[in-house]
């Protein structure tokens, strides 16, 4: 900075302004600075500046990996982080740390190697959350803990997710709708999306007067086909499929044509939480719940900057839901004949008309 200074005959602060930006500088002086630092290929090491400042200017992305690696949907969420990231100066490195990586995490806290942190894949009960907090780290959550007292997050609201999607199967005349989640140990271990999507479901389907079917699935797609199976098992007369897990959707609608069930003729489908270019890689198009994880990643890290920069304010909690995209997978109920000549779904009496259907919603909302 030095010889920075004595090439552009300026003083040593007024570089220091130049390259911080804490004062205003005149666009003359900038350009005497920056050509004097293009001349001695001077770059500021980030590294010192953070020694000096005690920052950073690095955020940490934390979530679990897994030999699945990063599908299109969870890509949109880190792609709007390191977007919001970088239009406010400061680096986003993504970190493998899951639930279980506690440890780790406190050590990695303790070195100071990030400002603040954004956690995906949060559970019901994450202690990465507690880890952090002792650590001094900011933190703000995409997804919820059970107690969000004192944190900033914001999630997808599952609840409407979940009711609009059921919404749109109902008003096309499906009374047997199975959920297919994501697996029995992911729901075990307290996932906050997969209990709540499950609590969301059980209220959407009894508030039809329907009974909600539920089977986990691997998320894979040989774990989609055994969740079909799984599925028909309860319900050989099921006419819609409800699925949160893009890992299994594929093998459920493979197992499907396996069967020679026709989607949506025979069958209609629905994925949730997913993507466009996912939703548009199925034959046919999968209608979707299309997930805001662009959004999310880009309102985390902002709530997060503003709290590194001291403009915090109140703790940031905000829902979004996913918005329903119709495409080539969900249809009206195929009309066939029933028991005692009467025509409607395998199993149910006659479809619900549109305007059942929000009579019904306008009364339970």
């Amino acid at each position: 900075m030095h010889d920075v200074a004595r090439l552009a005959r300026v003083s040593v602060s007024t570089v220091s302004y130049v390259l911080t930006g804490t004062r205003p500088i005149s666009q003359a002086t900038r350009d005497k600075v920056l050509a004097a630092m293009a001349e001695l290929e001077y770059q500021p090491n980030a590294m010192a500046r953070g020694l000096a400042s005690r920052r950073s200017r690095i955020v940490g992305l934390l979530m679990p990996m897994d030999e699945r690696g990063l599908g299109a949907t969870e890509t949109a969420f880190v792609t709007g982080a390191a977007a919001a990231a970088s239009a406010a100066g400061y680096h986003l490195v993504l970190s493998p740390v899951g639930a279980a990586d506690s440890d780790d995490l406190r050590r990695l806290a303790s070195q100071r190697m990030f400002d603040g942190a954004v956690l995906m894949e949060v559970q019901v009960e994450d202690p990465r959350v507690t880890a952090l907090q002792e650590a001094g780290v900011p933190l703000v959550l995409i997804g919820r803990t059970g107690d969000t007292a004192g944190l900033s997050y914001v999630d997808i609201d599952f609840d409407q997710t979940v009711r609009d999607a059921v919404d749109h199967l109902v008003e096309l005349g499906h009374r047997r709708i199975v959920y297919v989640n994501h697996s029995a140990a992911t729901i075990e271990a307290g996932y906050g999306p997969a209990l709540r999507t499950r609590d969301s479901f059980v209220a959407a389907m009894q508030g039809y007067g329907l009974e909600p079917l539920m089977t986990p699935a691997e998320d894979s797609a040989a774990g989609g086909r055994a969740a079909l199976a799984e599925a028909l098992a309860q319900a050989p007369d099921l006419t819609a499929v409800l699925a949160m897990n893009e890992s299994a959707i594929f093998g459920i609608l493979g197992g499907l044509t396996t069967l020679g069930v026709a989607v949506p003729d025979d069958v209609s489908v629905v994925s949730m939480v997913t993507s466009a270019q996912v939703a548009e890689l199925a034959t046919p198009a999968l209608t979707a719940m299309a997930s805001p994880g662009s959004a999310l990643g880009r309102i985390a890290v902002e709530a997060l900057l503003r709290q590194l920069e001291g403009a915090g304010g109140d703790h940031h909690q905000q829902l979004l839901p996913c918005a329903l995209e119709i495409r080539g997978s969900s249809g009206a109920v195929r009309l066939s004949p029933a028991p005692g000549g009467d025509t409607g779904p395998p199993g149910t009496g006659p479809p619900a008309t549109s305007t059942e259907g929000a009579d019904h919603r306008a009364a339970t909302r």
